[in-house]
């Protein structure tokens, strides 16, 4: 499974937004995410459910990071040598891309 959201920021506000959708989307799963070492992902004022654990990967390790994968499948699908005009047209491509990926 994935599950994504498109976030108005990188922030703990947005942070906690995503934990409590993943939560909602899987709540009899146990969830253990992998994360880098950004500062949203270790403030102190994230609300982790009790279903979801966080592991970290070891800082300046981007090789070891999975959604580095994903963000590649993401720009190579829909982002390469391409131009747009809104912000909503970039919204609306990820959107499309995201539903693709398997």
């Amino acid at each position: 499974d994935s599950f994504f959201i498109i976030a108005g920021g990188c922030n703990s506000d947005w942070m906690n937004a995503f934990l409590r959708q993943l939560s909602a989307a899987y709540p009899e799963d146990y969830i253990i995410l992998v994360m880098d070492n950004a500062i949203w992902h270790k403030s102190q004022t994230l609300n982790i459910p009790k279903n979801i654990e966080f592991t970290f990967i070891p800082p300046y390790t981007p090789e070891m990071n999975p959604i580095e994968q994903v963000w590649a499948e993401i720009r190579k699908l829909g982002f390469k040598n391409k131009v747009f005009r809104t912000l909503n047209e970039v919204i609306d491509k990820l959107q499309e891309v995201i539903q693709t990926l398997t």
